[in-house]
Formats: structure tokens, sequence, C-alpha cells
């Protein structure tokens, strides 16, 4: 599955339910590109390279606002932190026995909250060699789409009603709750989605998507010190 045939297989695998959720969630970004009356090809080239829904909103609302350029950069960088976490969780899901580093760093712009969710669910399926290859064919149609739905979503804004493009953009964090609750299996799951939805509005107030970062690395945390305490008083 190495080479073009994991790249080939790939694109038939990034057709999913995740898929159509981007398509949704990047017309949405499109019309709200048109909304605020910001470029359609800067646009589109921030999908291509930032490649984060919610940083590519921080940056785009920022620059429609006036907002320093410091600062803004400061506000996508914080928000881009929280992928951090899930790149080295899916590095090693998606690493060979042949190292490519340049490869590998390739594939890790790829990895948002789709790529996390469907290659933690597809790529241990696949046979080790093929894994890279396959997670970059995975990206590549992610990416491609997703600027494909820019363009898309900007030319139709014109008829896109205000509420329906923030609902478009709303598609994405409730399609990937709906994912983790099916995807949960073990306590430790549980307690990680419990303890993140429950700190969600303590932290909901938090600019530069921190409430992101600390409700979901705080979330794992308290669920992982909470798991081993459990095996702890059953092996007592």
């Amino acid at each position: 599955m190495a080479g073009p045939i994991g790249r080939s297989r790939a694109c038939g695998g990034a057709v999913s339910v995740p898929l159509l959720v981007l398509i949704a969630s990047y017309i949405g970004f499109g019309g709200l590109l048109q909304g605020v009356g910001f470029p359609l090809l800067p646009g589109m080239l921030s999908t291509i390279l930032i490649w984060a829904l919610p940083a590519q909103v921080i940056l785009v609302g920022g620059l429609a606002a006036g907002t320093a350029l410091p600062a803004i950069a400061l506000a996508v960088g914080l928000s881009s932190i929280r992928l951090l976490p899930m790149v080295v969780a899916l590095a090693p899901v998606a690493r060979g026995r042949h190292r490519s580093v340049w490869a590998e760093i390739w594939s890790s712009h790829y990895v948002a909250m789709t790529m996390w969710v469907e290659g933690m669910r597809l790529l241990p399926k696949v046979p080790a060699e093929g894994r890279l290859p396959y997670m970059l064919g995975m990206g590549n149609v992610y990416v491609g789409v997703s600027t494909l739905s820019t363009w898309i979503g900007f030319e139709l804004a014109g008829g896109l009603p205000a509420p329906l493009a923030g609902a478009l953009l709303f598609l994405t964090p409730a399609s990937f709750t709906i994912l983790m609750v099916r995807g949960s299996r073990t306590a430790l799951d549980w307690m990680a989605l419990g303890f993140g939805l429950v700190s969600a509005p303590l932290v909901a107030g938090l600019g530069g998507g921190m409430d992101l970062m600390i409700g979901g690395v705080g979330g794992g945390t308290l669920a992982y010190v909470g798991a081993r305490l459990m095996k702890r008083r059953k092996a007592a």
C-alpha cells in the first residue's frame, strides 16, 4: 500500500462524513470572507497554509477589525498550539519502518481535528509501510476540497443568509463532539470527554484558542490522573 497506491486508496478513505462536514464548514468560511470584505485569494491561501478553521476565523476577524498584526499573530499561534497534542498522538501511528523526516513534517501540517479523528480510526488498519502515504493522500484531499469549498462559499455568499453561514461553521465542533462520543470505548475516554465538556463554560471567555487548549489538555490530564487512581484502587 506504500507510494501511489497508498495515496490513491487514501483518497477513497477521505470520502466520509467528516469530509462533508469540512465542505459545509468551509463554505461557511467563504461566506464569512465575503461578509467582512476579505479578499478571496488570501482567504483561500489561509486554508492551505493555516489549515485550522478557528485560527483562520481569528485571522480574518482580526484583520477585518483592524487589530495590530503582532496581536493577530499571537492569537493565531495560541489557537494553533492546541493541535500539538494531536500531532504527538498521531505521529507514532503514521510512522512506518523507513523514516522520512520531510514527509513526516509535511504530514504533520495536515493534523487538525479531521485528520486526527480519521487518522486514529483508519491508520491502524493500514500496513505500517503505507501509513505515511495514506495520511498524505488524505491530507491532500482534505485541504484541496476545503480550499475549493472556500471559493464556493465566497461565490454563494450573496445569497447565503448570515445565520446559515454561522450554522455551517458550527457544524465542525458539533460533528467532532459526536465523533468523539461514538469513538469513546474506555473509562479514560469518557472521563476525558466529560471533563472537557464541564470545563468548557469555565474557559469560554478566553481568547486566542486558549479555551480549547485548557479544556482539552486540562480535561485530558484530569482524566488520565483519575484513571490511574482508579487502577491503583482496583489493584490494592
